[in-house]
């Protein structure tokens, strides 16, 4: 197969060589390559007569198999998409719709009353089982292929936004068909692999169980999401499924070794583990590496802005590490650390930020040019041509032996629940809550645990009743404290370390 210019040629080319086999499967409907890829051009079909192009089209829907092919028939009608998961709060979804400036939403009837909550008389409500019945129309999908190039935007996920509103991550064609083709083939991934999702549509995680597997032939299969509170539940499916590739957020395998649960049962047929999100806990990872000794264990590193990852480490079996690196970086992607002078970073123990730069750069946030220009810049080291550069805020070193490790971040961004969040945003939403005079969110990296200090009217368990219904679960604070006041510093700021030191230390 040629180099692809689209993603839906990794679809085409795995249907037309394993046309019957099972490519994607959920707890109720199982789709093979041949029913995938008929259902996403019906699908595309239908939206083509809506005449948009280069758009963005929301599906709210859980994830699953239909969900999937309404992605691929969106790219089919040579739009771009973007899952908005029924779990966040309607008001956040409601930010994501006025960012987007979408008119259009694909949802399902379990769904159609949250649509009807965030999209107006003046919008267009479609049902993803409508769209499935819809016939297919060869010459339109045969014109919209021809007008669109590997630059174009595939899919949109959000993170959070310091400003309160959230940042739509832009990626393209051509970053994720090189990401994937590097990825896959780093790893040794195959037709044979059966890919285990557990991360959410809107993380983009998910991106490297769809298009591997879609790339490749494999098979997909998405885990109830209710198995994730249900460990002993959670490995017989793996098992049951035969699952060869697990690329899962870091807290998902440490619910499985909290509870003990490879004592019950040991996924056999597992042959890679990959990991990201947050720092794997030492003794976390021995468990999994006791249980699995065959098995290859990779510590992934990267934020969303530059398509999934852009380094990794295959874990050392003969060496004891309490702390793993991120690694090196992957093929075709440069990564570097530059100090607070723009000047490159390449001593043993210095730290730096970590940038990034090469095709799997995401062009930048969509509709916000602002926040795009802080992060997205010219390299510094180059004077000569333009060469934009992402720089991730966070910080890193090197070691004696050249490995990059992840040191923390330089800025009031974190890293929890395997989402990067910003701490101004939830203060933000703090702080509009009536009745709320001041707070100062805190973030204790060891603990992985977010505290939020406020003083008000509201008791703990008040104050927490009324963020569920404007931040996503894992933006709120796990330990809310009502105070009497903050600690200020000279200059009449909120004295984070102050607080940090005397109340989280306590």
């Amino acid at each position: 197969m040629q180099t692809p210019k689209n993603v839906l040629q990794f679809l085409e080319s795995s249907a037309a060589r394993v046309g019957d086999k099972t490519a994607v499967k959920d707890d109720v409907t199982a789709f093979t390559y041949t029913e995938l890829l008929e259902n996403s051009r019906r699908i595309g079909s239908a939206l083509a007569e809506t005449g948009k192009v280069r758009k963005p089209i929301p599906v709210l829907m859980e994830k699953g198999c239909k969900t999937l092919a309404g992605f691929f028939g969106i790219v089919y009608s040579g739009n771009f998409y973007i899952l908005m998961n029924p779990e966040l709060p309607v008001s956040r979804l409601r930010q994501i719709k006025t960012v987007l400036g979408a008119d259009t939403v694909i949802t399902d009837a379990a769904h159609k009353e949250i649509a009807a909550a965030i999209f107006g008389e003046d919008d267009t409500v479609l049902d993803i089982d409508t769209l499935l019945t819809h016939t297919v129309n060869e010459a339109a999908l045969t014109a919209i292929r021809g007008g669109a190039a590997d630059t174009d935007p595939l899919y949109i996920n959000f993170t959070s936004g310091s400003t309160g509103v959230p940042k739509g991550v832009i990626i393209n064609h051509r970053s994720v068909i090189d990401f994937i083709g590097v990825f896959t083939a780093t790893f040794g991934m195959s037709e044979n692999d059966v890919f285990a999702n557990q991360a959410p549509f809107d993380f983009d995680v998910s991106v490297k169980d769809i298009y591997s597997a879609i790339s490749l032939g494999a098979t997909l299969v998405i885990v109830p999401k209710q198995y994730f509170s249900q460990p002993t539940q959670l490995l017989d499916y793996v098992c049951e499924n035969e699952i060869t590739v697990m690329v899962w957020a870091v807290s998902a395998l440490c619910l499985i070794t909290t509870f003990h649960a490879l004592d019950y049962k040991t996924p056999q047929t597992v042959k890679k583990i990959l990991f990201s999100g947050e720092v794997m806990p030492a003794k976390h990872l021995k468990q999994w590496l006791a249980a699995l000794p065959e098995t290859m264990f990779v510590n992934l590193y990267g934020p969303t802005e530059i398509t999934c990852n852009c380094t990794y480490h295959i874990v050392d079996r003969s060496e004891e590490r309490e702390v793993l690196p991120i690694g090196k970086a992957f093929e075709n992607e440069r990564v570097f650390l530059l100090d607070e002078n723009n000047k490159e970073v390449c001593e043993t123990g210095k730290p730096g930020e970590i940038c990034v730069s090469g095709t799997a750069l995401s062009p930048g946030y969509f509709n916000n040019p602002e926040q795009t220009a802080k992060a997205f810049v010219q390299n510094p080291l180059n004077p000569y041509y333009p060469e934009t550069i992402y720089r991730t805020g966070d910080l890193g070193y090197y070691d004696e032996n050249g490995d990059l490790f992840f040191s923390g971040r330089k800025d009031f961004q974190i890293k929890h629940m395997g989402h990067r969040i910003e701490l101004e945003e939830i203060e933000r939403a703090v702080h509009g809550v009536e009745g709320i005079e001041r707070c100062c969110c805190i973030f204790d990296e060891k603990k992985s645990k977010l505290y939020g200090f406020y003083i008000g009217k509201f008791e703990r368990r008040e104050l927490f009743g009324i963020l569920k219904e404007k931040l996503p679960v894992y933006m709120i604070p796990g330990a809310l404290r009502k105070v009497e006041e903050l600690p200020l510093t000279k200059n009449g700021k909120i004295d984070r370390k102050a607080l940090r030191e005397k109340v989280i230390k306590k």
